[in-house]
């Protein structure tokens, strides 16, 4: 090869590095960087020492009676059976076990208390705290929620404690960072990382379902264990996962503070909840009723019954009301009153927006406690349930009921004292009794039954079988599709039903 092709040769291998050697830094400087998302690792080294382990146990009668294995004397595993099967032998067969658990939670006060779930130590006899160093402390249980499962832990620290505050998860929106840390399977400390993937699922879990679904890896064990934000704030106690398996399929649902913080401050300073009450029974908006409400949309809660020596004492709100607002707060659907209700003060002054008649207007009602509430809805119950089984206990059967009208399927006749005897009514209910109600018609569609009382067609109360027909027909002439029904049920509990007129 000749000098001047050598000297060619290596020009155009120089030439070829250097386009090689630009278009590499060109490349460069177009490609995203390699190092991946920004770390969590600071956030969570702050964190960690402020969610614990809790490990329960709960002793248990053994009722199972079989007879204990007999190992060969000298046997090798004399002692493992001698230690398995200890007190099996005791007469009355009151031998225990005990049953352990493992969840998870978090410090909320430096003094010692703490946050979990409520079936983290439902039942448990000993309650135990297992912090990250190691440490180990015993806890009392200060206070519990069943309706939104939650349970508030004491110990006695000798040191103050790491604590994490609460934030506010009305400010966090679908696709915000979040952080999980707990106890899954037994491993503490694990931190998991994901986004919120809905806001306000119900999942029939309790009467207050508002839960911050995610996609962090949430697993059993971390139940009771804390959702943070990117700012080290709860904003969320993770509670349940959905999955086939028994792991985590990235579907996992946490109480959000905004319902969470009220709670866990009144089980902490009273050891149990103090809600606001209505004392009213209600039932959805469907779309026959709004349609017979004359309401443009479904929405608010229907009132179906006033509850006797509640707040509602000088008929302030009444059966067939529809509760749009409570205390300047939307009410979109059935369920979001309840929950509006129990987060406000007892004895707080609110103002309810109401649709009677199918006009808005505002009352004002005195908010009772629910949980003394509760307690005089049982016993109104009882009480009726008991006397409607002394009247029909105590007195004959009667003969069958003349029937008059039928009306939608439903043959109907006066309510009278011979009816009231049939169908064992209380004596304070009024209306028309239903006496039988045709198979397949549009009344047994919408579950009526004979005994049950017409009591309001259309928001007009009736009196006779006569009543109920003529109401009838006047919707009918108005256009409307569908006739809105006030029930009573024997004891006097109301409901609303709308059955088809076409």
């Amino acid at each position: 090869m000749s000098t001047r092709s050598k000297s060619f040769g290596a020009l155009a291998l120089a030439a070829t590095l250097l386009l090689s050697n630009a278009a590499m830094a060109q490349t460069a400087a177009v490609r995203p960087p390699s190092n991946g998302p920004a770390s969590v690792a600071d956030l969570a080294a702050g964190l960690l020492d402020a969610v614990v382990n809790i490990s329960t146990s709960q002793r248990v009668k053994n009722d199972d009676d079989a007879p204990t294995p007999q190992v060969p004397e000298g046997s090798p595993y004399q002692d493992f059976f001698d230690e398995f099967f200890k007190g099996q032998g005791d007469k009355g067969g009151n031998r225990q076990r005990t049953v352990n658990s493992l969840g998870s939670g978090f410090v909320i006060d430096p003094a010692g208390v703490i946050v979990t779930n409520n079936h983290v130590i439902e039942g448990a006899d000993d309650i135990e705290v297992i912090f990250a160093n190691g440490s180990k402390l015993k806890a009392k249980l200060v206070g519990k929620d069943t309706k939104t499962d939650l349970a508030v832990l004491k110990v006695e620290p000798k040191t103050p404690l790491k604590a994490v505050p609460f934030g506010d998860s009305r400010k966090m929106r679908i696709g915000d960072w979040v952080m999980a840390i707990g106890n899954p399977f037994g491993f503490g400390g694990s931190v998991s990382v994901g986004i919120i993937s809905a806001r306000g699922r119900n999942i029939n879990a309790g009467p207050y379902d508002n839960f911050i679904q995610t996609d962090a890896a949430i697993n059993r064990g971390n139940s009771g264990g804390p959702l943070f934000n990117m700012q080290g704030e709860v904003i969320g106690i993770n509670t349940a996962i959905i999955s086939p398996t028994g792991g985590s399929i990235g579907i996992g649902f946490s109480v959000p503070t905004e319902l969470a913080a009220n709670v866990v401050l009144q089980l902490k300073d009273f050891g149990e909840t103090r809600r606001g009450w209505l004392g009213v029974r209600i039932q959805p908006v469907t779309d026959d009723i709004a349609e017979s409400l004359k309401m443009a949309s479904p929405r608010g809660a229907l009132v179906s019954g006033i509850i006797e020596g509640g707040p509602i004492a000088k008929g302030e709100i009444k059966a067939g009301d529809v509760i749009i607002k409570f205390d300047g707060k939307d009410v979109s659907e059935m369920r979001d009153l309840p929950r509006a209700v129990a987060e406000s003060a007892v004895g707080k002054a609110v103002d309810v927006v109401i649709i009677r008649d199918g006009k808005e207007q505002t009352v004002k009602v005195t908010l009772g406690r629910l949980e003394d509430g509760e307690g005089i809805a049982n016993a109104a119950v009882t009480t009726n349930e008991e006397g409607g089984e002394d009247k029909k206990t105590d007195q004959p059967p009667a003969a069958e009921l003349p029937a008059t009208d039928t009306v939608l399927g439903m043959k109907l006749t006066t309510l009278n004292a011979e009816s009231r005897k049939k169908f064992g009514i209380a004596d304070d209910v009024e209306g028309v009794v239903i006496a039988e109600v045709q198979a397949g018609s549009a009344a047994a569609e919408r579950r009526v039954e004979p005994g049950d009382v017409i009591v309001e067609v259309g928001q007009e109360a009736m009196d006779t079988p006569d009543d109920v027909s003529e109401r009838v027909e006047e919707l009918k002439s108005d256009g409307r599709r569908n006739a809105l029904l006030m029930l009573s049920n024997k004891t006097g509990e109301l409901r609303f039903v709308t059955v088809r007129m076409e």
